[in-house]
């Protein structure tokens, strides 16, 4: 039976059996009503730079994790000091706040920061004391068209539709899961094709995986998994409920063969 703990606030934790646990931090959009009217963004404005819809694809396992607030309000996947955004610099140029976000401010959103991490925390022990390993997928999305709702898509040598981030990771242990996950994932039958998925492409991961293997070490295997927007309109937010259904398909196709690869690697810790 699955138990489910919720912050209504800030994001979701459900608890499940399965050693694999699926996460979508940055697909919320919501904002806290009482800094709602200090954004210099507008909604869409956010919107574009956050990941909506991976909520969706954590349906795949019973142990999930979904952010509920915009990484511009707090963002989950950067170390603590750097969760708010205080500058252009540290939001793709752009400028967040009209005013310098007040200190009682900041310190509301980080004890948000500070509750989900020790929650992920007790998650991520009860499953370790459970099974001995388990595996994450932490799911993201990014954009390839930042010249313009009509501008040229990026390089796609550059960029492939799903980014594998291991960069963290003991990938010579880890080797047979991500192994799985890669082949698993590139031999699914999507629409009549084969997506591309490459790993450390565009990018290795961020501090939500560094956090959990620092934390966890031999016991986690964390990937994060990046899908290139082609999904959705990046620009306007549209989705193709199509794509989004045909990618949680493929990711659940992977968790056969990548939960055996784990308890192939387990059993020589």
């Amino acid at each position: 039976m699955i138990r489910t703990k919720v912050d209504s606030t800030y994001y979701t934790i459900k608890r499940g059996d399965s050693p694999l646990v699926a996460t979508a931090i940055h697909s919320g959009h919501e904002v806290r009503h009482n800094i709602s009217n200090l954004f210099a963004l507008a909604a869409e404005e956010r919107l574009r730079e956050e990941d909506p819809f991976t909520d969706q694809w954590v349906e795949i396992t019973d142990n999930q994790i979904i952010g509920h607030n915009s990484r511009f309000e707090l963002d989950l996947n950067r170390p603590r000091n750097k969760a708010i955004y205080r500058k252009p610099e540290d939001a793709w140029g752009l400028n967040v706040w009209k005013d310098e976000l007040a200190h009682e401010f900041a310190e509301e959103s980080l004890a948000h920061y500070d509750r989900f991490y020790a929650d992920v925390k007790q998650l991520l022990k009860e499953m370790q004391q459970r099974h001995g390993c388990f595996v994450v997928y932490d799911l993201h999305s990014y954009n390839h068209k930042r010249e313009g709702a009509n501008g040229p898509a990026a390089d796609p040598q550059q960029n492939p539709e799903v980014n594998i981030g291991t960069g963290n990771m003991d990938r010579q242990k880890w080797a047979p899961v991500v192994d799985a996950f890669t082949q698993s994932l590139q031999n699914y039958n999507y629409h009549g094709r084969h997506l591309d998925v490459r790993e450390n492409v565009k990018f290795e991961g961020g501090h939500f995986m560094r956090w959990i293997h620092d934390n966890f070490g031999d016991s986690a295997c964390v990937m994060s998994i990046e899908f290139k927007k082609f999904f959705m309109d990046e620009w306007t937010g549209q989705p193709d409920h199509t794509q989004i259904q045909e990618i949680k398909k493929a990711l659940e196709e992977t968790t056969k063969p990548v939960l055996a690869a784990m308890h192939q690697v387990c059993r020589v810790l």
